[in-house]
């Protein structure tokens, strides 16, 4: 028996037609599997269905297609659905184009969504640095490294504990004295013990 050819079209149509919440993840995972940048769109549409599953795919197909998805990204986040604009900005941190940095900035900082912050301040560790006119860069990552420092004192212990990741991906490419205090520090003080491991870990890191 010879399976049907799965072009973009096919994807597409099974998307928009997909009756249940498995129907719909597996229609979203064809679709997300072709790399194309025709998806975008629809894959950004998924973002904001209440369904994780297909959220998770459609935010990795995000990140395959990659840089030329930021755009639309940007354009589009929802700033009524916390749920969709957490997962944009997961697909954001996951293709780490310098376009999403402001961005990410505010939301580590100020969005009142703690997964939405969560997201962020993990992205702020995986900006593709080389990608930015070395002239912004320094003052770019002095930003980065000041909201990741703030994060620390997030009142969630999730978005505290996505902080210490960024800062030592931050610390790989620019490791400053301010860095390697906190997570110092965090490794005393934080309030949950997987935080205080995880800065631990991050240090034990840092020092190989």
């Amino acid at each position: 028996m010879v399976l049907p050819v799965k072009t973009f079209e096919i994807c597409l149509q099974a998307v928009n037609e997909a009756d249940s919440a498995q129907g719909l993840l597996d229609a979203v995972e064809d679709l997300a599997d072709l790399n194309d940048e025709r998806s975008i769109p629809t894959l950004i549409q998924v973002l904001g269905f209440n369904n994780p599953g297909a959220a998770v795919a459609a935010v990795e197909g995000l990140i395959q297609i990659g840089v030329p998805a930021v755009s639309s990204l940007l354009e589009n986040l929802d700033g009524y659905n916390y749920g969709a604009r957490a997962w944009a900005i997961r697909a954001l941190a996951g293709i780490g184009d310098p376009r999403g940095l402001a961005l990410l900035l505010n939301a580590a900082a100020n969005d009142f969504s703690l997964s939405v912050r969560r997201a962020a301040a993990r992205g702020l560790g995986n900006i593709n640095w080389n990608d930015m006119p070395t002239t912004e860069r320094t003052q770019a990552q002095q930003q980065c490294q000041d909201v990741l420092l703030q994060v620390t004192q997030d009142d969630e212990w999730v978005v505290r504990y996505a902080a210490v990741v960024g800062l030592e991906s931050l610390a790989l490419v620019n490791a400053t004295t301010n860095i390697i205090q906190c997570l110092e520090r965090v490794t005393t003080t934080d309030a949950t013990l997987a935080v205080q491991a995880r800065a631990q870990w991050a240090l034990e890191n840092l020092d190989k």
